[in-house]
């Protein structure tokens, strides 16, 4: 009697290197993707207008793919604890497989979905790909985890990675599936209209992630990625970011495709290391989704006023990096990595502002919002997470878009109110040229010191 097989897509949403997808076509005779609208994602505490209209076209690209080689995507609604095992006995499948979810919601669902699974005698495989390596995979010798980034990045270097998997030539979906069109897609997700400009947004799906992996992929850029990572104005990063956090590439086959000893190979891999060393952490560490990973830190006295954080929030401090990095965000969903670190130093240090508002802040907007990633980012910068920027570096922006935009076209383009002034110089405009300072940079690096050094001195 042929077999059947469902593979539930999540953050996965692609068919190249898909362990998932291999595992069903070698496995099986037949199998039927399935995608859930899951409301405690799409309208919970990360909820994003700007990644609902990524998912949606995403969701519909997949379809297609799947529909093209003779299978077929299934996009329902509701709790995954309860529709997911019933959608899978009603196509009479044999087992459910997912790309392992090591965050904390996804690991409560999937031992939730498991157990109803195996309940009705279907088997539930929670496999490899949507990190290089697993958990388990870089533990200290004593077996315990990392906390300290250069360490882990040495083990992680030093661990063989899986090889890249074929995407399916054909698939077998069992009968009576009914194709999900993207017009079913879009209005079950009702509609999604992003908050960002869609003329700025990229082009979601996995045919336009294979492209922009196909321009980076020993592009002149990533040989330079070690100088040209931090500079502002230029495409000197590979804007994959969008594609791993939805899973329209696998970061094995990124691995693969940009390989290399330079220096800019090299640290473009680093970068995909710190994206598994956050994911470990939430793994190891789930408390962090909520509070600091250095506990003495959640006792700074954070500034509640809403004047302040909506300035920052809408590129509105007097600091024009700062500002154009705000503006940049709104616009386009997405923020240059150097920018992110500079405007999260400057809300938590220089507006004593708690981290978690701006973590928040991110994960309304960016395309690219990871739980893990944004909360490691966050915390690194605010020195309240593990292997942080030390509570005593406190970015002058000034200096920061001096010299990661040292000819001003980045504040330019996004703060076109210093259009007119040339050079370096648009980041320290003369006095009535720009919006005055929200806050003087000595005087908010004093407070910040005396903020971190009374919870560190249990005063």
């Amino acid at each position: 009697m042929p077999t059947t097989a469902v593979v539930w897509f999540r953050r996965d949403l692609r068919i190249h290197d898909h362990p998932a997808v291999h595992a069903a076509v070698e496995g099986h005779d037949r199998f039927v993707g399935l995608y859930v609208l899951d409301r405690a994602l799409l309208a919970g505490r990360w909820a994003s207008p700007n990644r609902a209209w990524f998912l949606a076209l995403a969701l519909a690209e997949l379809g297609a793919a799947l529909r093209e080689r003779g299978g077929a995507l299934a996009v329902i609604q509701g709790n995954p604890c309860a529709v997911v095992p019933a959608f899978a006995a009603d196509v009479g499948a044999r087992a459910i497989l997912v790309s392992r979810d090591v965050g904390p919601y996804g690991r409560a669902r999937d031992a939730t979905v498991g157990a109803a699974a195996r309940d009705r005698g279907i088997e539930f495989v929670a496999g490899r790909g949507l990190l290089v390596h697993e958990p388990e995979d870089i533990t200290r010798d004593d077996g315990g985890p990392f906390r300290v980034f250069s360490p882990f990045h040495s083990r992680w270097e030093a661990r063989e990675t899986r090889p890249v998997l074929p995407a399916p030539s054909a698939i077998t979906a069992p009968p009576g599936i009914a194709h999900t069109s993207a017009e079913v897609v879009r209005a079950a997700l009702g509609e999604p209209v992003p908050t960002a400009d869609a003329g700025q947004l990229l082009e979601p799906g996995e045919r336009a992630a294979r492209a922009r992996l196909d321009r980076w992929a020993g592009s002149a850029a990533l040989a330079a990625y070690d100088a040209g990572r931090d500079r502002l104005a230029i495409d000197g990063t590979s804007r994959l970011s969008q594609d791993l956090r939805w899973g329209t590439l696998s970061p094995i086959e990124v691995l693969a495709r940009c390989e290399g000893n330079g220096t800019g190979p090299t640290r473009f891999r680093s970068e995909i290391a710190w994206r598994d060393f956050y994911a470990h952490l939430l793994w190891r560490e789930p408390r962090v989704r909520n509070e600091s990973f250095r506990r003495a830190l959640d006792g700074v006295a954070w500034e509640t006023d809403a004047a302040v954080i909506d300035a920052w929030r809408t590129g509105r401090t007097g600091y024009p990096v700062v500002d154009a990095a705000m503006r940049q965000l709104l616009a386009t969903g997405w923020m240059h990595n150097r920018s992110r670190m500079i405007v999260a130093s400057f809300l938590t240090k220089h507006l004593g502002v708690d981290w978690r508002v701006g973590e928040a802040w991110f994960m309304r907007h960016l395309v690219d919002g990871d739980p893990a990633s944004n909360n490691g980012g966050w915390q690194w910068a605010a020195s309240t997470g593990t292997d942080p920027q030390p509570y005593f570096r406190i970015f002058n922006p000034t200096l920061q878009g001096q010299r990661h935009d040292p000819d001003g076209a980045y504040v330019r383009r996004w703060v076109p109110e210093l259009a007119g002034i040339a050079g370096a110089a648009v980041h320290d405009p003369p006095v009535g040229a720009y919006l005055p300072r929200i806050v003087d940079h000595a005087e908010a690096r004093q407070r910040a010191l005396a903020a971190y050094e009374a919870v560190r001195s249990g005063s």
